[in-house]
C-alpha cells in the first residue's frame, strides 16, 4: 500500500518500447473530432500510467470495474496483474471504442452507457466491486457530473475498496467539495512523466469514521 510520503509519489516512471499503438491513436483522433468534450485526448495512456495506475491491484480486488477504457490500455494493464477478463466491467460511452473492447476482451462485461448512471443494479451477481479503474477526463466535466460518477461508483465498491483516477492536471481532478460530501480522501500514488503528456494518479478511498472518546 501506498503511503502520503511515500517515495512513489515521487517515482518518474519510463514508457516501454512500442508504447502507444498507431491504431489506437488514430481511433482517439477519430472521437475526439467527433466528441473532443468527451473523450479529452488526442492518444490513448501509455503502458508507464497504466503501470501505476493498477499497481495496486491483484487478483484481490476483483471484480473490478473500469470506466472510461476507451481503447483498452489499462484493461491490458489489469490482465498483466493477474485479473481475468471475466472478472473486468468495462464502462465505455463511445461506440466504436465499444466495439473495440469487444474485439479484444470478448470474455469481460462490457457496457455501453454513461459513466455517470452507475449504480448497484450494474454489481456482479450481487458481489461488489473491489477497486475502479477511470480513464474518464474529469477535468472536462462539470460537478454535477464528476459528483454522480463518483457517488454511483462507491455505491458500488466494498468496504476497503479503491477508486483510482488519473489526470493530466497539477491537482485532484476531483472537487475538494465533491470529497467532503461524499466522504472521500484523495492520495497521490505518483507521477508518470514521461506519459505523454505527463500524468498523476489518485487513489481515492472512504474516510475512516472519527472515533470520539466518551467521558
Amino acid at each position: 500500500m501506498f503511503r502520503a510520503n511515500d517515495a512513489a509519489s515521487r517515482l518518474m516512471l519510463r514508457p516501454k518500447k512500442r508504447d502507444i499503438r498507431m491504431p489506437d491513436v488514430l481511433s482517439f483522433l477519430q472521437a475526439w473530432a467527433a466528441d473532443p468534450l468527451r473523450v479529452a485526448a488526442i492518444a490513448p495512456s501509455g503502458e508507464a500510467l497504466a503501470e501505476l495506475i493498477t499497481r495496486d491491484i491483484t487478483p484481490a480486488s476483483r471484480p473490478v470495474l473500469e470506466l472510461g477504457p476507451g481503447t483498452g490500455v489499462f484493461t491490458r494493464a489489469l490482465l498483466g496483474r493477474g485479473l481475468k477478463a471475466e472478472d473486468l466491467t468495462l464502462v465505455e460511452y463511445g461506440a466504436k471504442f465499444t466495439e473495440l473492447l469487444q474485439t479484444r476482451f470478448p470474455t469481460a462485461r462490457i457496457l455501453r452507457m454513461d459513466a455517470a448512471r452507475i449504480d448497484q443494479r450494474h454489481l456482479v451477481n450481487g458481489t461488489r466491486f473491489g477497486a475502479v479503474v477511470s480513464g474518464l477526463p474529469l477535468l472536462s466535466m462539470p460537478p454535477k457530473k464528476i459528483f454522480a460518477i463518483f457517488a454511483g461508483a462507491f455505491s458500488t465498491l466494498r468496504q476497503g475498496g479503491a477508486f483510482y483516477q488519473f489526470t493530466y492536471g497539477l491537482t485532484c481532478p476531483v472537487p475538494r467539495r465533491i470529497l467532503d460530501r461524499l466522504g472521500l480522501k484523495a492520495t497521490c500514488v505518483g507521477r508518470a512523466y514521461l506519459n505523454i503528456p505527463p500524468a498523476a494518479v489518485y487513489r481515492i478511498t472512504r474516510r475512516r469514521p472519527s472515533k470520539f472518546v466518551t467521558t
